[in-house]
Formats: structure tokens, C-alpha cells, sequence
């Protein structure tokens, strides 16, 4: 069959080439002779550096030691809670960040297996020792899911760095809600998520360098080079577009670029990170199998299709949820954590109707097939569509 289908399309090739025009020209290229090549021209006479070899490739680094030395924080700048609302508020305020201290102020958090840590601020190194070391005790103590409810507007881009660098490897959960801002320097922490849910505005523009001692813009030139590499390895590695950081320099520092919904998805700041979602992949179809795998996401192409719509209320976004995943197996007997809206999977055992439980427990929902906008819930603003308007 294939040689039949060959032999006509070569006869055609043939056939088009003996119709061929023979009036047709050629294009004719014109040279001209020149007396000396010294004499104008394009002349390169610099001398040239070899090649350098390869980099080697570094070892693995040794992590750190803790470090526990005493430190405080400025007041209204920490809290700790152990839901995933601030209908009560906040949280505990955390000025402290002493070992006893945050064991002590974590130590509610183990039977509900959350903590959300609010933080409103700068991006500096308090913010690096706070994650570090929240992260440490939540480690201790078996905490597993983690939020980081944070309302900055930028600071250190390294200090950004080291924190997302926590947070990559250590499953948190960012939420920028209704109420907060997400800009310049904060996006990189935005960016290191598990899962990063948006319900305020997220804002960019260019990388300042206030510590330089350049006098010619080659100087600062090349050292926003340097940065910026830093930036752009730092991003492909948590799963953000690379483009984000050339967006980033066509904004003047004294102005802010406010990200759309679409644009934040386009650039991978919104909703479940990429590089963190292929390694779950690997690790869920490891554990729960290729079936497992395919059904779970036939079911996230389902809900997308049948449930998401711009402003549907949470709970009418979790019914419809609940409602699909009988027809897709769900939840699994042998991964039933793994399943989609697994936090709903109590009420199912209990015979509850999930329906008209699945407002105030989506308030508490960790995970799931969701979006973004929200009020004062987490699951709200995993499940809403934020509005792209101009606000500043």
C-alpha cells in the first residue's frame, strides 16, 4: 500500500519538472572586484580567545546546618494559622522564630496536618530564616501540607531566590489572595510553589541594582547580565517561562507591569507547577499505575470542560466535581489520598450528602482540580477566575 501510494507522488515530482518553463532565468548574482580588502571592508583584527572547555559539573552541595541562633521579627509581619481560611483571622502572631518557640506555635497545627504561614512584608532575610525554619518544624512535626499566604510588595531578588529555593523542595502551597499583591521580587517566590493560587494582582518590571558601582551603562549592562542568567536559570528549574524575565526588563523600574489571568497561566505563575507536576507524575504513576494515571487525567479534562466557568460558586464547583469522579473510578482503592477532591473523601465514607457539605468543607480543601480569585478561603480562590482589570 505505501508503494502505491509513492510511485504516484514521484511520477507527479517527475511530471512537474518536465513542465517546467523554459523561458525561465535565473537569478544572476553580481560580484565587483575590489583593489585591496585593507581599503574599507569589514576587517577584524582583535585577537582571538580560545574556546574555554566545558564547565565541570559541580558536585552536590552540602546543606547547611540549621541555624538556630536567635532571631526576632518585626511585629505585624508573621502569623501562624492552622486552617486554610482567615475567617478567624490571621492566625497567632510569630515575632519569635526561636526552635521552642515555633515547636510550640506549630504544635496545634498536627491535627488538622496544615499550617498557613501569613507573611506581610519585604522579600528580605527574615523571610528566608522564617520559611527555613517553619519549614524545619513542620518537617519535625509531620505537617505535610503547607501555605505560604503572603502580601509583598518585592524586596532582595536573591533573598527571593534563596526563599523559592526553600519552598521548591519542601511541597508549599502560595497564595496570593484577594487582598494582597504579589510584585517585583515576590514573583520569584510566587513562582517556587507546589501549587500557586492567585487572587490579588501580580506585578513586574526591571531588576534594579542599587548596590552597583558602575559609571557607563556597559558596566550595569553587564552586571544586570549576570543577574538575569541567575533569574532565567532559577525560573526553567521551578517551571516558570523564561520569557518572564525579558518581559520583566522592557518595564522601567519606577512602573509596574500588572500580569492579566491569562498572562500569569501563560508564563506558568498560576495554577500547578510544571516541573513539580513531572515529578508527581513519575512518583503517582509509580505507586498507582498507568490506569490510575489515565484516569485521573481524563477526569481533570472533564472538570475543566464541565465545571470551571468564570465566578461559579465554590460550592456548586465542588458538586460538580464530586458528581464526576464516580464515573472515573474515584476515589481509587489502593491511592485514595492521590484522588482528585480527596479531602471530600471522608464525607463519602461518612453518607453524607457532599453536596451540601461542599461549601464549608472546600474551605478547608488543600488540593484539587481547581483555579484561581478567592475571598477568604483558600479553596475559594482556587476555585474562581480572577477578573484581568486595571486596578492599581
Amino acid at each position: 500500500m505505501l508503494r502505491s501510494l509513492l510511485i504516484p507522488l514521484c511520477l507527479v515530482v517527475s511530471l512537474a519538472a518536465c513542465q517546467r518553463d523554459p523561458a525561465t532565468t535565473l537569478t544572476v548574482i553580481e560580484t565587483q572586484e575590489v583593489a585591496s580588502p585593507e581599503e574599507g571592508g569589514a576587517v577584524s583584527t582583535a585577537p582571538v580567545q580560545p574556546a574555554p572547555a566545558p564547565p565541570q559539573a559541580a558536585p552536590a552541595p552540602v546543606p547547611a546546618a540549621p541555624d538556630w541562633s536567635p532571631l526576632e521579627l518585626a511585629a505585624d509581619h508573621a502569623w501562624l494559622g492552622c486552617t486554610l481560611d482567615y475567617v478567624d483571622g490571621d492566625g497567632e502572631p510569630l515575632t519569635d522564630l526561636g526552635r521552642e518557640s515555633l515547636q510550640s506555635a506549630l504544635a496545634p497545627c498536627v491535627a488538622a496536618d496544615v499550617v498557613r504561614l501569613r507573611y506581610r512584608g519585604k522579600i528580605n532575610s527574615d523571610l528566608v530564616a522564617l520559611v527555613e525554619r517553619v519549614t524545619r518544624t513542620a518537617d519535625a512535626l509531620g505537617i505535610d501540607s503547607r501555605v505560604l499566604d503572603i502580601d509583598s510588595a518585592g524586596g532582595q531578588v536573591e533573598d527571593a531566590i534563596r526563599v523559592g529555593d526553600w519552598i521548591g523542595g519542601s511541597h508549599w502551597t502560595i497564595w496570593i489572595r484577594e487582598d494582597s499583591v504579589c510584585h517585583s521580587a515576590c514573583v520569584f517566590v510566587l513562582g517556587a510553589g507546589d501549587v500557586r493560587v492567585v487572587g490579588g494582582r501580580v506585578g513586574i518590571h526591571r531588576i534594579i541594582r542599587l548596590s552597583s558601582t558602575a559609571t557607563t551603562r556597559a558596566q550595569l549592562n553587564a552586571e544586570l547580565t549576570a543577574v538575569y542568567g541567575r533569574v532565567r536559570e532559577y525560573l526553567e528549574r521551578n517551571g516558570v517561562s523564561t520569557v518572564l524575565a525579558d518581559l520583566m526588563k522592557s518595564v522601567p523600574n519606577r512602573s509596574l507591569r500588572l500580569l492579566t489571568h491569562d498572562e500569569l497561566r501563560q508564563y506558568g505563575l498560576d495554577g500547578v507547577n510544571p516541573a513539580q507536576d513531572d515529578l508527581d507524575r513519575v512518583r503517582l504513576l509509580a505507586k498507582c499505575g498507568d490506569d490510575f494515571m489515565r484516569r485521573r487525567d481524563a477526569y481533570v479534562r472533564a472538570f475543566d470542560d464541565r465545571c470551571r466557568a468564570p465566578g461559579r460558586e465554590v460550592a456548586a464547583l465542588n458538586t460538580c466535581g464530586l458528581e464526576l469522579r464516580g464515573s472515573f473510578g474515584f476515589p481509587d482503592e489502593t491511592c485514595p489520598i492521590e484522588s482528585p477532591l480527596s479531602e471530600f473523601n471522608a464525607l463519602a465514607a461518612a453518607g453524607k450528602d457532599a453536596g451540601d457539605d461542599a461549601a464549608d468543607a472546600g474551605a478547608d480543601a488543600a488540593t484539587g482540580a481547581s483555579g484561581s480569585g478567592g475571598d477568604r478561603s483558600l479553596a475559594q480562590d482556587r476555585a474562581r477566575t480572577p477578573r484581568p482589570d486595571d486596578g492599581g
